[in-house]
């Protein structure tokens, strides 16, 4: 996600060093080019190979990090954690597979899950957050670099657990009182999904106690956002079947109790996709958050989704979400798992906004025929109207992504960072057709970043729709 701001092994050593990526088009069916940036190196018999899944991204000035599992494990996790850096804003990528987590890196654990990309500017530091899996002991970890993402160490153990779902953000304001703070956050399997949250004073070498939110926080999925007066800001999917958020205002030293976001109505898609409506946030340069999900409020019965957006109107309170217009609620396509990135030097009627998606063009269809493609659509006045929406990549059978013990899974997660005045940088699993059982899903960006621009295409008209029918369902608490 941008400055303002989505498994099990015995292995192939793979080398952390970074190795210069050469700039290969992807063929996709799609209106942009894409270039490879990482692919799946891994030959252990527990992982569906070559598989990469469940990308998240961070920029700051020129440089770009993503971060992502590779090898997936049907049962849960990967074979390690991946990552691809840019340091001249897209144009070159670099890659490696972080070292020290599991058996692949020399590390002791499993399976790695749940990748998630920071920058704490104060210590300069870049940092990912994950899992590291060993049967029931599930830990948070904290990989850092401090050659601007080119080499990565081996990681901190962050908490210690049965833990999921866990996410990094910094405070990189330096007018913020709390600058340099940096913030994860993760829930707890074993006591129904309680939420809690740790702060690092020292660029995430050392992290502090763990701290719920007040009162009921139990769900998964939270994204920490921080604003620019240095309060932070935790929206989440509870399992209530809604978005919550919480936030703390002395950084990090306690954190209060939670408010409603939004209820959600969710289609579940068809064909057997590992999906839930997790939320995807960042905050612009007022510090307004803005949270995006998959939602089917305003299509007759809910047959399917759209993405929504709701914006924060205090840093308690909320704007009843309104529908992204990718296009008519009258259509068989079926819209999910957003990534939302804000241009951080914008606000209000002038932020700039990307939102990378994966759907379905017909949603009513079966294991054997849906088909999988992902696309972008963008603003520059905070969400009022919206471009055209460009597919990116696809059509993607079911069966070239790997299958977990929830489904079919591409990522329970994806991310955009939009860089300050320039383009937006989404990172993306892109499967082709696999080679008997070997697979083909690694790691795409378009070309040269997707461009951010506005358009007449707006969701004005369905502010004011009926919500429909919820399709009550149960939120899937062990995730990984």
């Amino acid at each position: 996600m941008s400055l303002t701001r989505i498994a099990r092994l015995t292995a192939l050593a793979v080398p952390a060093v970074a190795a210069l990526l050469l700039m290969t088009a992807v063929p996709a069916a799609a209106n942009v080019a894409l270039t490879t940036v990482s692919t799946d190196p891994y030959t252990d018999a527990q992982a569906q190979h070559q598989s990469e899944v469940e990308p998240d991204t961070f920029a700051f000035g020129t440089t770009i990090v993503s971060a992502f599992q590779v090898g997936r494990v049907s049962g849960g996790g990967a074979s390690n954690i991946g990552w691809s850096r840019s340091g001249d804003g897209g144009a070159t990528w670099t890659r490696g597979f972080l070292p020290g987590i599991t058996t692949s890196g020399g590390g002791t654990f499993g399976q790695a899950s749940d990748a998630a990309v920071a920058f704490d500017a104060r210590h300069n530091v870049w940092l990912i957050s994950s899992l590291g899996i060993s049967g029931s002991t599930v830990n948070v970890l904290t990989s850092r670099s401090t050659d601007g993402g080119l080499t990565w160490g081996n990681p901190v153990t962050t908490a210690t657990g049965s833990l999921d779902k866990n996410w990094i953000v910094c405070d990189n304001t330096a007018s913020s009182p709390f600058f340099g703070n940096c913030y994860t956050e993760y829930d707890i399997t074993t006591a129904g999904d309680s939420i809690r949250m740790k702060t690092s004073t020292n660029g995430g070498a050392t992290w502090g106690a763990a701290l719920a939110p007040g009162g009921s926080h139990t769900g998964l999925g939270g994204q920490p956002v921080v604003l620019p007066n240095g309060h932070v800001i935790v929206p989440y999917l509870s399992l209530s079947d809604t978005i919550r958020s919480f936030r703390s205002t002395n950084g990090g030293a306690s954190w209060n109790s939670t408010v409603q976001v939004s209820a959600i109505s969710h289609h579940d898609p068809n064909g057997g996709l590992r999906e839930e409506p997790l939320p995807s946030a960042e905050a612009d340069a007022a510090g307004t958050v803005y949270v995006s999900w998959s939602d089917c409020r305003f299509r007759s019965g809910c047959p399917s989704n759209d993405i929504v957006v709701a914006k924060s109107t205090s840093e308690t309170t909320w704007a009843a979400p309104t529908r992204v217009p990718i296009d008519a609620t009258s259509s068989t396509v079926d819209h999910f798992t957003p990534g939302i990135g804000v241009d951080s030097s914008t606000s209000g009627t002038s932020a700039r906004i990307g939102l990378t998606y994966y759907f379905y063009p017909t949603a009513s269809c079966t294991a054997s025929t849906c088909v999988l493609d992902a696309g972008f659509i963008s603003s520059t006045n905070g969400g009022s109207s919206w471009s055209s929406a460009t597919q990116l990549a696809g059509p993607m059978n079911l069966s070239w992504i790997p299958n977990t013990s929830q489904g079919r899974m591409f990522g329970d997660y994806i991310s955009t960072s939009v860089r300050g005045g320039g383009n937006a940088y989404p990172i993306l699993p892109v499967a082709s057709a696999p080679t008997g059982s070997t697979l083909h899903l690694g790691m795409s960006v378009p070309t040269g970043g997707l461009a951010v621009t506005g358009g007449t295409n707006t969701a004005a008209a369905d502010v004011a729709a009926t919500t429909s029918t919820t399709q009550h369902r149960t939120v899937q608490a062990t995730a990984r």
